[in-house]
């Protein structure tokens, strides 16, 4: 990545900002701007989010939001009420009050002298979330967002749930919340840092409870879900994901649904901004979204217009690994979304196990031990470690398999494939996960993309509808959207199981499924010959200058009991310790989970995380233990939680919260 240190403008930071709202919450802003805004106006661009600008997201606000206030705008990174260095408290994610917040600071902003009255909106995940959210409000100052690793369905596309079925992240992102927001304002920023922290710690709430409440897609999610209504967006649009995210279908809706302009960009990476992202290939994100700042706030004729409106990076089939370094590949384009030139080819599922062009009625079982799904990786790889998909063997051991016969050329799979499958129940209650996998000639398996369906949830995702056992019913998936070629003389495997344990959490029963019939709508594009688009390589502004203090250690590992038989992973992320050479704060962070399963037991569910957050400046030092575990049995949910924050060596408070939470057709 290329470091730029010479801009068009020269810039100032402020590193506190005061945004005192119309209720009197005094939010907090660092900001970026040309020295000479006040005589020459600029553009905005927010970003606003509970992260933490002056520890968490520090490393990459100094590489981003200098850069762009080179270019002539005033970048304002504000932490979201009740978080960081702002006042007032968060009851939950998205809000109607985070969004008026948001709305509100917007106003404030364009308002300013510095400002030329026009704003955009951006952010990764949480801040791609409400950059979205926010535009369908219409504030009238923003005029255009650029959206990362974000969903239009907060229900199935978010960490909660997923075709009906409850992700183990719901517990797991809802307990790094219940750190994260845990931690105090800065004593450099505020006097009443200690009071502030205290009502802080006495009223945090623990989302996971709060998200369990709603198991099926009520009114809670299609708050902020903003596919209920399209048209409602009128700011231009820039979506960008990654295939190693789990936030990847999101681009591809909103350049075939909207009607303001939008434009779609699909790398290979995990759940990163695209300039220092892995897998590598990077890309010059910072000027792509230069040119969208010009245009739309600007009204400079940057040809963005223009540009195809889905530029995907379509990834070579490579051997399955945990982690990448650099994926190969090459950038493919299609002016229109659907494309025209992708075709649909329908396989069927055979009785031999075979994908062929003509299929038939059978009778194939699938009864998956309940620790079926260990080598899936990640919900959403984020921490650099080995978070991704491994070699599907294992798993694909304990899923019926249907394989297609070796390729005679290289097949380029861009879209979502779909798989319909009519199949019945030995229980009331089941689901099913699905992977297409990409089989080498020795065995090894790689996934290529997949889905999970919760049957009780099939037809209708806000009310459950148990299945009546032994009754054939026909559903279907529609598996994540990617870009992969699969080489010639390599296979194509549809793997089917009935369980995909750590990802979803369990039925409360072993169901063994039957399936009858079934058949894969794969959506194929012709082979690429070589680069359609090229993106400038990466840049940047100046790293933020830090001293490590204890290094990175990431951990995955999984466990068998050979006396109880139950079945566990185990996840340390040591996030280190380091000391910010700008302001003298010290920050790290231990993040650790564990997963355990019984094959025969759906009832032995169970997962723990402990997080340790600390802080240090001098003799000052803080520090909270964080706590969260969840079990369940056959009606119930079970949930407990613990916080400790400590001021040196003194506890200062203990909170401990229990939930018990009824299944609802889950």
């Amino acid at each position: 990545m290329k470091t730029v240190t010479e801009f068009p403008r020269k810039v100032t930071e402020t590193p506190d900002m005061g945004i005192v709202l119309s209720d009197g919450t005094r939010l907090s802003a660092r900001v970026w701007m040309p020295e000479d805004a006040t005589d020459a106006p600029v553009p905005a661009v927010l970003e606003f989010l509970p992260y933490r600008k002056r520890d968490s997201t520090v490393a990459r606000d100094a590489l981003t939001h200098p850069y762009f206030a080179g270019h002539g705008y005033a970048c304002l990174r504000v932490d979201m009420r009740g978080n960081g260095d702002s006042e007032g408290l968060m009851a939950d994610e998205y809000t109607a009050q985070e969004l008026a917040d948001a709305c509100e600071v917007i106003a404030w902003i364009a308002a300013q002298d510095w400002c030329a009255g026009t704003v955009g909106m951006m952010g990764i995940s949480w801040g791609g979330f409400n950059s979205l959210q926010v535009a369908a409000l219409k504030p009238p100052a923003l005029k255009a967002i650029v959206t990362l690793c974000s969903s239009v369905d907060r229900y199935n596309e978010d960490i909660h749930y997923k075709g009906g079925c409850l992700l183990n992240e719901n517990l797991g992102w809802g307990a790094t919340m219940w750190a994260y927001s845990s931690r105090p304002p800065d004593p450099a920023l505020r006097d009443d840092w200690r009071a502030l922290w205290l009502k802080r710690l006495e009223n945090e709430p623990f989302l996971p409870a709060t998200w369990l409440r709603h198991q099926g897609r009520d009114g809670y999610w299609k708050h902020g879900s903003v596919c209920e209504d399209y048209s409602a967006i009128e700011a231009a649009v820039l979506a960008v994901g990654g295939w190693g995210d789990s936030y990847k279908n999101a681009p591809p809706a909103l350049i075939e649904h909207l009607q303001a302009p939008a434009k779609a960009i699909l790398g290979p990476w995990v759940h990163k901004y695209p300039h220092f992202a892995v897998p590598e290939p990077r890309i010059g994100f910072l000027q792509e979204a230069l040119r969208w700042w010009d245009r739309w706030l600007k009204g400079l004729g940057t040809g963005v217009e223009d540009d195809p409106a889905y530029r995907g990076y379509l990834m070579d089939g490579v051997r399955p690994a945990a982690w990448y370094d650099e994926r190969p590949g090459r950038w493919i384009a299609e002016q229109v979304w659907p494309a025209p030139g992708i075709r649909t080819r329908r396989l069927a599922l055979t009785g031999t196990g075979k994908l062929a062009a003509k299929g038939g009625r059978f009778e194939i079982p699938v009864a998956s031990p309940q620790h079926c799904g260990a080598a899936g990786g990640e919900y959403c790889a984020i921490w650099l470690g080995p978070e991704m998909p491994g070699d599907q063997r294992v798993d694909d051991a304990y899923s019926t398999c249907f394989d297609m016969a070796p390729q005679r050329h290289d097949a380029d799979i861009v879209g979502a494939p779909e798989v319909t499958l009519r199949l019945s129940s030995d229980k009331a209650l089941g689901q099913i996960a699905v992977r297409l996998n990409h089989v080498h000639p020795d065995g090894a398996s790689t996934r290529i993309t997949y889905g999970v369906l919760n049957l009780a949830r099939a037809g209708d995702q806000e009310h459950a509808q148990p299945l009546t056992p032994g009754r054939e019913v026909e559903v279907t998936l529609r598996l994540d959207h990617i870009a992969y070629r699969l080489p010639a003389g390599h296979r194509l495997r549809l793997a089917i199981s009935s369980a995909y344990w750590p990802l979803i959490w369990p039925a409360p029963e072993a169901a063994t499924l039957t399936l009858r019939e079934g058949a894969l709508q794969l959506p194929l594009r012709r082979a690429a010959a070589g680069a359609e688009w090229t993106f400038p390589p990466p840049e940047a502004a100046p790293a933020q200058q830090t001293r490590q203090i204890r290094p990175e250690r990431h951990v995955r590992r999984s466990e068998t009991d050979q006396r109880t038989g139950l079945v566990s992973l185990v996840i340390e992320d040591d996030f280190g310790l380091s000391e910010n050479l700008d302001h003298g704060m010290i920050h790290g962070g231990v993040a650790r989970e564990h997963w355990e399963i019984h094959p025969d037991d759906p009832l032995s569910a169970r997962g723990r995380t402990h997080w340790t957050e600390e802080l240090a400046r001098g003799d000052w030092s803080v520090r909270t233990e964080t706590h969260a575990e969840m079990w369940s049995d056959a009606e119930n949910f079970h949930l407990a939680a613990r916080l400790e924050a400590w001021e040196g060596e003194t506890l200062l408070l203990t909170r401990e919260i229990s939930e018990t939470i009824p299944r609802d057709g889950l």
